[in-house]
């Protein structure tokens, strides 16, 4: 009969299993990584919202500064300027230094005010109107040779105006219309510039097609797609094209100078240069008169502001 071993026997004794604490995975309860993770992240994008906010804050006063330094110095007296520092708010606010300015025979403020208003006018209207023509043949028709023509077109964004100065001048003297005001605002009406063609064609590729295609199937042509589709479409991108026209034919200062003699046909940049020249040491009306000038263009960003940054908004998608 075999002998069972005993228990105590050394050779026979059952090996015993043992766990590894450094082994063994640890079966503590772990948090959801996922709510960590968007707690997180909205903490991170609402402190990096807080940090743009005081950079924006901090770059808006920086760019304000010289308007209010020159909004001061227009309600201050010689005196007051002389003893007071440059921002701090005048002793005895007055608007006379705006009625010098605008009575003054010699610096005419406004008769150069209509002279820019008629200029900017006629230009804003032209290259509205023949840059969305330009641009809706770039974007829309499809003729042999219009991707270099218009690789051309952007490429004469990069010439310097300085080059063409004299001959365009040159050009405008055989004409007989230096000393008037065709210089100044019929270019304007033959293209209406690279920059706000490539700028409208840009707004019009983003128009679905689809809307040209049933246009065309019921008949429709070219010019009733664009004056009945593409136009009323464009106002955003319109609005910014204009704003920018009117803005730079307002603060057109070196078209003026070259262009017209006549003082009656100054516009306010010439004006105020040349109010300058009159009252070289009057700051308090070399600001007011500066105000004046810079007047309706504040007004006309704070009326399209809205329309202006829908259509950079626009313009920029594709």
């Amino acid at each position: 009969m075999k002998q069972t071993p005993r228990a105590s026997d050394p050779s026979t004794t059952v090996p015993v299993e043992t766990k590894n604490p450094q082994t063994e995975p640890s079966k503590v309860a772990k948090p959801a990584p996922a709510r960590i993770n968007r707690a997180q992240q909205a903490r991170i994008e609402k402190f990096w919202k807080v940090v743009l906010f005081i950079l924006l804050c901090l770059g808006s006063i920086v760019f304000l500064i010289p308007f209010w330094v020159t909004l001061m110095m227009s309600l201050k007296s010689t005196a007051d300027i002389a003893g007071t520092p440059l921002w701090s708010w005048p002793t005895e606010p007055s608007l006379q230094n705006y009625v010098k300015v605008l009575t003054n025979e010699n610096a005419p403020f406004l008769l150069f005010f209509r002279n820019t208003t008629v200029i900017a006018v006629l230009s804003t209207v032209g290259v509205l109107i023949t840059s969305a023509l330009a641009a809706y043949a770039f974007a829309r028709l499809n003729f042999r040779g219009r991707d270099g023509l218009f690789i051309v077109l952007l490429a004469t964004m990069m010439l310097p105006g300085i080059v063409t100065m004299i001959p365009t001048y040159v050009m405008y003297k055989y004409l007989s219309w230096v000393d008037s005001f065709l210089p100044l605002w019929v270019p304007a009406w033959f293209g209406g510039g690279a920059f706000n063609i490539f700028l409208l064609r840009q707004f019009y590729m983003g128009i679905p097609r689809e809307l040209d295609e049933a246009a065309v199937i019921d008949g429709a042509s070219h010019a009733t797609i664009f004056w009945r589709i593409i136009m009323p479409l464009s106002g955003p991108a319109l609005a910014t094209v204009g704003i920018f026209a009117l803005i730079y034919n307002w603060r057109d200062f070196m078209g003026p100078l070259l262009y017209l003699n006549d003082p009656k046909k100054q516009t306010l940049e010439l004006g105020l240069r040349t109010y300058q020249t009159l009252n070289s040491a009057q700051w308090d009306l070399l600001m007011a008169a500066s105000i004046l000038v810079l007047i309706p263009l504040v007004i006309l960003f704070v009326v399209g502001q809205k329309f202006f940054v829908r259509g950079i908004v626009m313009t920029g998608g594709k």
